[in-house]
């Protein structure tokens, strides 16, 4: 279940539903965005707008309050692309609920947004503190550089494979319990209907796809405010 399938060809280019998925939920998001945000007000006069105020109002104060000030300052865009990347984040492990393959279960996804937070650590450190940044790998002594640089080569690791193994993990148990639930209701009733597949999984299901989802996503963007910051001191 970890690998992509390709399921349209265009003569040599393939689109797997990694792909084709994520660009679904990137539409849905899109079009939800403008939506909800087409007759925004200086004075919100309806709940959508009281109820969006409140929602970024208060992801914009969970960033200050984690990150500071400084960094805020440094990096203007970090509350939008946090919100951004949390929305997708969820939406991807959520949207297994709808029957797709959820994209979190692609290892390149997960790695692309761990390269993306890896690199904007050294854009922030770089910005902050010039290339005296990379003296940080020297210390405490010179001596432990190459241990310095295998921590950092961890970072993009540890966060591609934390939120991959947890999600692709429940995938494949839920998998498993389809295909026992369906073993069993053939047995029973002798008709390849399977009956115990309508209610028994749905407390997995809000564990897996949605608690754990959800919590993988909080995770992720937590370990970015906190790579980012400390590249910012």
């Amino acid at each position: 279940m970890s690998q992509a399938r390709y399921i349209l060809y265009f003569g040599n280019f393939k689109l797997s539903d990694t792909v084709i998925t994520s660009w679904l939920i990137i539409a849905g998001l899109a079009i939800a965005s403008y939506f909800l945000t087409r007759n925004l007000k200086k004075v919100p006069t309806s709940k959508v707008q009281i109820f969006l105020e409140f929602v970024i109002g208060g992801l914009d104060k969970f960033v200050k309050d984690t990150m500071g000030e400084k960094a805020i300052k440094k990096l203007p865009f970090i509350v939008p692309y946090l919100g951004s990347l949390f929305f997708f984040f969820a939406a991807s492990n959520l949207i297994g609920l709808l029957g797709f393959r959820s994209p979190t279960t692609d290892l390149d996804t997960t790695l692309a947004w761990a390269l993306i937070t890896f690199f904007m650590i050294y854009y922030a450190g770089i910005k902050s503190s010039g290339l005296s940044y990379f003296k940080g790998l020297l210390e405490p002594i010179p001596f432990l550089l190459p241990l310095n640089i295998i921590g950092e080569l961890a970072k993009p690791i540890s966060l591609s494979f934390r939120p991959f193994g947890n999600i692709l993990g429940g995938a494949v148990i839920m998998g498993l319990l389809y295909e026992f639930l369906r073993f069993v209701s053939m047995k029973l009733t002798g008709l390849d209907i399977p009956f115990g597949q309508l209610i028994i999984p749905v407390p997995l299901h809000l564990y897996f796809d949605i608690f754990a989802g959800l919590l993988q996503s909080f995770i992720f963007i937590m370990l970015t405010m906190v790579f980012v910051s400390n590249a910012t001191e």
